[in-house]
C-alpha cells in the first residue's frame, strides 16, 4: 500500500500500469518464444516447435503469487518462471524451452522490452515540452527581467533567454535519451557463462534474437559488462537534471515575494492543508522529487557496475528496481513538465518591478558609459553611485534620481537618460540567444 501513497505519486500512472507483474511475465514469455523461433529457424529445434510452445506458454497461465514467493530462493524470478513454464509443457517440448539460455538472459532482455515503450513515451513528452517551451521563449524574447547569480539580483536578461537556457539543456539531454532508446537497448543472450555453450552459432542466434525482439545487437553478451545499463541510466539522469533545473527556476520565480511566474492548473491544485490562500508549486515539487530519486538510482547503478567474473553476486540484482523506478519517475516528471512549459503563467509587470529593486545599482555600467561623454570616469562613477543611493532612499526610479543631479540634467536630454538606463535596453545578447536556440530546435 505504501507504494501508492509514497512512490507512485511521482511516477507516471500510465507507466506504472504498463510495468506490473503481468507485463513482466509477458516480457519473459516474449523472450522465450522469440528464442525458440530463432533456434528453430537456424535448425536447433524441429520445425513447428515455436508454435507448439506458444500454445502452452501464455502469460495468463502463470501463477504470479507463486513466482513472487519463489523468486528469493533462486535470487531472481526467471528461475521459478522457467520451472512453471516447463510444468505447462508436455514432456516432448520441455527440452526445447529455454534452450541455451540462462536466467540473466531472460531478465535483462525482459527489462529492455519493458523499458523500451516507456522511453519512447518519454521522448514524446520531451517533444511536447520543447514545443511548448519554444512558444514561451519566442513570446518573451524581449521581456526584461533580472538575472540572478548565487540567488541574488545581478544584471538584466530577458525571460526568453532564460527559457532558451532551459530548452538547450533539455534538448541536449533528449539526444542522449534518444541514443539510448535507438541504439542502447540490447538483447541479452549468452548462456551460463556468456559464451553460448552448446551453440556454435551462438552469436548468430543472439543477433537474430535481437532482430526478432526489436532490440539492439550487442557486440557480445554483457552479463557482467554493465556499460549498456550505465549509458541508459546516465541518459535518464541527464533528462532528470534538465527537468529539475526548469522546475527549480519556476518554483523560485513563483515565490510570493517574487511573483514572476505561476504554475498552470494542469500541474495540480497546489493547495495547502492549513493555509487555503497558498498556491504551492506542486508540479515543480513533483518534478524535483522524481529527479532526486533518479539521481539516487544513478548512484546505485554506478555502484553496482563493476561485477565479478562472469556473473554478479548481488550487484546485478540491485539494478532491477532502481532502473525501472528511474524510468517511471522520469515519465512521471515529464508528464508534469510538458504542461508546465506549455501553460506557464508569466507576469511581465512583476519582472519589471523586480528589476527596479536594486535602485539602479545593477545599471552602473550603462550609466557610467553615458556620463563619460560629459565628464571624467571617476566623476561618472561617483554620480552613478549617488543616484543609486537617492533612488534607494527616496524610492524613486533610478532615471529620475539621475536627473535630480545638476551635472546630469544640464548635460543630457531627459529622454536620453531614461533610455540609457532602461533595463530592457541592457539585456546583452538575450534576443539573439532566443533566435539561435529557436533556429537549432527547428533542426532537431
Amino acid at each position: 500500500m505504501y507504494d501508492r501513497f509514497l512512490r507512485h505519486p511521482f511516477m507516471s500512472p500510465t507507466g506504472v500500469a504498463a510495468c506490473d507483474a503481468a507485463a513482466f511475465i509477458e516480457a519473459m514469455c516474449t523472450f522465450e518464444l522469440a528464442l525458440a523461433h530463432v533456434e528453430e529457424t537456424l535448425g536447433h529445434l524441429p520445425a513447428g516447435t515455436s508454435d507448439k510452445l506458444a500454445r502452452h506458454i501464455r502469460p495468463t497461465h502463470f501463477d504470479t503469487e507463486a513466482l513472487a514467493a519463489n523468486a528469493a530462493d533462486g535470487g531472481n524470478v526467471a528461475i521459478p518462471f522457467v520451472k512453471q513454464a516447463k510444468a505447462l509443457l508436455p514432456e516432448s517440448l520441455k527440452a526445447s524451452f529455454h534452450k541455451g539460455a540462462t536466467s540473466q538472459d531472460v531478465i535483462d532482455s525482459a527489462l529492455m522490452l519493458l523499458i523500451k515503450p516507456r522511453l519512447a513515451r518519454c521522448l514524446t513528452l520531451i517533444d511536447t515540452a520543447i514545443e511548448g517551451g519554444t512558444a514561451l521563449m519566442r513570446q518573451h524574447r524581449e521581456t526584461p527581467m533580472i538575472g540572478r547569480t548565487l540567488t541574488q539580483q545581478a544584471l538584466p536578461i530577458t525571460f526568453g533567454a532564460k527559457v532558451g537556457q532551459w530548452l538547450t539543456g533539455l534538448a541536449a539531454a533528449e539526444r542522449r535519451l534518444r541514443d539510448a532508446h535507438d541504439q542502447g537497448l540490447f538483447v541479452q543472450f549468452g548462456g551460463p557463462v556468456g559464451t553460448h555453450h552448446g551453440l556454435a552459432d551462438g552469436l548468430e542466434l543472439m543477433d537474430a534474437l535481437a532482430e526478432r525482439l526489436g532490440l539492439n545487437r550487442p557486440l557480445l553478451p554483457w552479463h557482467t559488462d554493465r556499460q549498456p545499463i550505465l549509458a541508459l541510466i546516465d541518459a535518464i539522469g541527464a533528462v532528470a537534471v534538465a527537468a529539475e533545473k526548469i522546475a527549480t527556476d519556476v518554483a523560485f520565480m513563483a515565490q510570493t515575494e517574487v511573483g514572476e511566474a505561476r504554475e498552470p492548473a494542469a500541474t495540480g491544485a497546489g493547495g495547502s492543508s492549513s493555509m487555503p490562500h497558498k498556491a504551492n508549486p506542486v508540479g515543480s515539487a513533483r518534478i524535483r522529487a522524481a529527479a532526486r530519486q533518479i539521481h539516487a538510482a544513478v548512484g546505485t547503478l554506478h555502484g553496482a557496475g563493476a561485477q565479478a567474473h562472469e556473473r554478479a553476486f548481488g550487484e546485478w540484482h540491485a539494478e532491477w528496481a532502481p532502473l525501472v523506478d528511474a524510468v517511471l519517475l522520469l515519465e512521471g516528471a515529464l508528464e508534469t513538465l510538458a504542461p508546465l512549459l506549455g501553460e506557464l503563467q508569466i507576469d511581465p509587470e512583476a519582472m519589471r518591478t523586480n528589476l527596479a529593486l536594486a535602485h539602479g545599482a545593477n545599471l552602473a555600467a550603462p550609466t557610467i558609459a553615458l556620463l563619460q561623454e560629459a565628464m571624467s570616469t571617476d566623476r561618472a562613477k561617483a554620480l552613478a553611485a549617488q543616484a543609486a543611493e537617492t533612488a534607494r532612499r527616496d524610492r524613486c526610479s533610478y532615471a529620475e534620481a539621475l536627473l535630480t543631479l545638476p551635472a546630469v540634467a544640464e548635460a543630457f536630454d531627459p529622454e536620453r537618460v531614461r533610455s540609457a538606463v532602461d533595463p530592457a535596453a541592457y539585456v546583452g545578447t538575450s534576443a539573439a540567444q532566443v533566435d539561435r536556440v529557436a533556429n537549432r530546435l527547428r533542426r532537431r
